[in-house]
């Protein structure tokens, strides 16, 4: 059985990670893939790594024939997604890898974002993409709305906790590390190798990142009252992965605990031996999520440590993950290889 895929800003990072997934995947085949500034140019030219893969062309979206297409991924920058997939055939399933659907409230997008949003008619089916926790969802979805990466690093270090009330709720902080690639492709000044090496730096200080409005939407629902933490991000001189630093109070063993009885059964999660930290170079360029929890010098507090690939666990792959849910294939499929490493 073959599922025929469309990708849509294929000459982008999560593109170009999603086309490395699915060449290994067991029924999914890439039946078109579009690229606005670089339509007509060879997915070879584009990104020379993926030479030895037999790809469509890279074209416009206007010139893809839906028709015969399971499902789309929509890797495409953030607020051009709404418009894009408003206009998508009725019946094809899409698994959207942008900000524009994540948040359930459109007055929480334009507070986020800085704009109204285009479809809300759309919003209110699009299901929030991360996996573990809205599986029954993802499977009979039309639309899957997938994480931000640095908001899912934070959520799996801390939604099984918020869900059993073993830490307190107004005391939450995250601190986190987030690797270049999560900017995107586009060309920025302040990432050009001569400004981002050798250094790093704290950005959107003090509330302002939007993935706060996911860690907000989120938090908030399972503890059923609002819940509100502290987060700094900070951009560090490395191409890929995220670390999640978690300062919660909290007796640290039951911390671990509850994480570990969580997480037992998942495929892609695993909880360290208490005590233990874990490193981005651990789960590069794979599906793994490790998480780590010791106990804090002053009693009653614990910190957990979370760390994924951005560009595979936090976008591509958990995107083709809630693909397969949603065609009905294996998990796991197209995820199962072991991280890079050194």
């Amino acid at each position: 059985m073959h599922h025929s895929v469309a990708i849509l800003g294929a000459s982008g990072y999560t593109g170009a990670e999603l086309v490395r997934l699915i060449a290994d995947h067991p029924t999914m085949r890439i039946a078109a893939m579009s690229a606005d500034r670089k339509a007509g140019l060879s997915m070879a030219e584009v990104f020379p790594h993926l030479r030895h893969l037999d790809l469509p062309m890279l074209c416009r979206i206007e010139d893809i024939y839906f028709s015969g297409i399971d499902l789309v991924f929509c890797a495409l920058p953030h607020a051009t997604s709404q418009a894009v997939i408003r206009d998508l055939p009725a019946g094809v399933r899409v698994v959207d890898l942008s900000a524009d659907f994540r948040l359930r409230d459109p007055a929480e997008y334009q507070k986020w974002y800085g704009k109204p949003h285009d479809a809300p008619d759309l919003q209110a089916e699009a299901v929030y993409g991360l996996t573990e926790f809205y599986r029954d969802q993802i499977r009979s979805a039309r639309l899957v709305a997938g994480t931000g990466c640095n908001a899912a690093t934070g959520q799996y270090a801390l939604r099984p906790l918020i869900a059993a009330g073993v830490i307190d709720l107004d005391e939450i902080i995250i601190d986190l590390k987030a690797a270049v690639s999560g900017a995107g492709r586009s060309l920025k000044e302040n990432l050009l190798h001569a400004e981002l090496s050798e250094g790093y730096n704290a950005y959107a200080v003090g509330g302002t990142h939007r993935h706060l409005g996911e860690f907000d939407q989120e938090f908030s629902a399972i503890a059923g009252r609002p819940v509100r933490v502290q987060f700094t991000p900070h951009l560090i001189p490395a191409n890929r992965g995220i670390l999640a630093t978690v300062y919660v109070r909290g007796d640290a063993a039951r911390v671990h605990e509850t994480l570990a009885t969580a997480y037992a059964a998942e495929p892609f999660l695993s909880v360290l031996p208490f005590g233990q930290t874990p490193s981005t170079h651990h789960v590069r360029g794979s599906n793994h999520v490790h998480i780590g929890v010791t106990g804090d010098r002053i009693p009653g507090r614990a910190i957990a440590v979370a760390v994924l690939d951005n560009l595979t666990k936090g976008s591509s792959g958990q995107a083709l993950q809630n693909a397969n849910l949603m065609l009905g294939v294996e998990e796991t499929a197209g995820l199962t290889m072991a991280p890079l490493f050194p």
